[in-house]
C-alpha cells in the first residue's frame, strides 16, 4: 500500500512539474519576442545596393524575428523629383521587400519625399509631391499596431521648409492623431516609437544640426504613458542612451552606410535586432556582411 502511494506522489509531483514547465514556457512565449530594426537603406540599381539590402534580408531571415520595422530612407533619392526615376527606386524597394519571410512595418525618411527641392521638375500640384509617392507604394505615414501586449507607433518626423527644404517637425494633424490613439492605449501597456529624423540625439552637440524641432510635443502626449524606446535613423550612426530610468533611445547605424560606398561616421553598416523578455528590452547590431563584400571588391578591382 506504501509502494502504492508513494508511486502515485511520483506521478503526481512528475506531472505537477511538466504542467508548470509548460506554463513557464506558453507565459514566455507570451511575453518574449525579436524583431529586426532596419533604417536608411538608401536602395537605388547603381552601386550594387540591391545586392548590399538582398544580403540583409538574408541575414534577418536567418534570424526569423517576428517582424521588422524600417526608420526611414527606403530609396535614394526622390526628394529631387522625376517621377520616372521615383517610380523605379520605389517599385524595386517594394519587390525587394516580398524577400522577408515576416511582417514588415515602414517609416517614411526625407530622402523618401517626392519633388520638395526647388531643382524638382514637378511641383506641389503634383499628385505624388511630397507624401504622395511613398503613401502610393507604401501606405500611410504614420500608424500604430500592436504585438503581444506592446503598442508600436510609426510616425512622420518630416515637413518641407518655405524655401523648399526638408525639416524635422511632426505636423498638428498628426499630433492629433497620436492624442487620440494614445486614448486607447492602457497606461501601462508598453510602447515603442519608430521615426526618421531623430527625437533626442547627442548629434545636436557633435555635429551642430538640430533634431526634430517639436519632438516636445510628441514626448508631452506620452509622459503619462509607459514608453519603453524610441528607434530612430537619418545620422547614419548608432546611438544609444537610456533617459531617467524610464525609456531607452538608438539611433540604428544604416544599411546604406555611406551612399554605398563605405562607413559614415565610422559606423558599420548594419542593422539592430530588438530582443523583448516581459518588458526588458536588449540591442544587439548586427553587421549583415556588406563591409567584408564591398571591401574584397575594392581588393580584386585594385589589382
Amino acid at each position: 500500500m506504501k509502494k502504492k502511494l508513494n508511486i502515485i506522489f511520483l506521478v503526481i509531483l512528475v506531472l505537477s512539474i511538466h504542467l508548470s514547465c509548460q506554463n513557464e514556457v506558453k507565459n514566455e512565449d507570451e511575453t518574449s519576442f525579436e524583431f529586426a530594426f532596419l533604417t536608411d537603406i538608401h536602395i537605388k540599381p547603381e552601386m550594387d545596393a540591391p545586392k548590399g539590402f538582398q544580403m540583409a534580408i538574408d541575414k534577418v531571415n536567418v534570424l526569423n524575428p517576428d517582424f521588422v520595422l524600417t526608420g526611414g530612407d527606403l530609396v535614394y533619392d526622390v526628394m529631387r523629383g522625376n517621377k520616372e526615376r521615383g517610380d523605379s527606386l520605389f517599385s524595386l524597394y517594394k519587390k525587394m521587400i516580398t524577400g522577408f519571410n515576416m511582417p514588415l512595418y515602414n517609416c517614411i525618411g526625407n530622402h523618401d519625399l517626392f519633388a520638395i527641392y526647388e531643382e524638382s521638375p514637378e511641383d506641389e500640384s503634383h499628385p505624388d509631391y511630397k507624401y504622395g509617392m511613398y503613401e502610393r507604394y507604401l501606405g500611410d505615414t504614420y500608424y500604430s499596431f500592436d504585438h503581444k501586449g506592446w503598442h508600436f507607433i510609426v510616425l512622420n518626423s518630416l515637413d518641407v521648409t518655405d524655401n523648399k527644404r526638408y525639416k524635422g517637425f511632426f505636423h498638428e494633424e498628426q499630433l492629433k492623431w497620436l492624442e487620440n490613439d494614445l486614448l486607447k492605449v492602457n497606461l501601462a501597456t508598453p510602447i515603442v516609437i519608430t521615426t526618421h529624423i531623430p527625437m533626442i540625439s547627442a548629434r545636436s552637440q557633435i555635429l551642430g544640426r538640430s533634431n526634430s524641432i517639436n519632438s516636445h510635443e510628441v514626448f508631452k502626449l506620452i509622459e503619462d504613458h509607459n514608453l519603453k524606446l524610441i528607434l530612430q535613423g537619418h545620422i547614419h550612426w548608432t546611438e544609444y542612451g537610456y533617459v531617467n530610468d524610464k525609456f531607452h533611445y538608438l539611433t540604428g547605424g544604416s544599411i546604406a552606410g555611406n551612399g554605398w560606398k563605405g562607413r559614415r561616421h565610422n559606423t558599420k553598416e548594419g542593422f539592430t535586432l530588438v530582443k523583448v523578455r516581459g518588458e526588458s528590452i536588449s540591442l544587439d547590431y548586427v553587421d549583415h556582411g556588406w563591409e567584408k563584400e564591398r571591401l574584397s571588391k575594392e581588393k580584386v578591382v585594385s589589382k
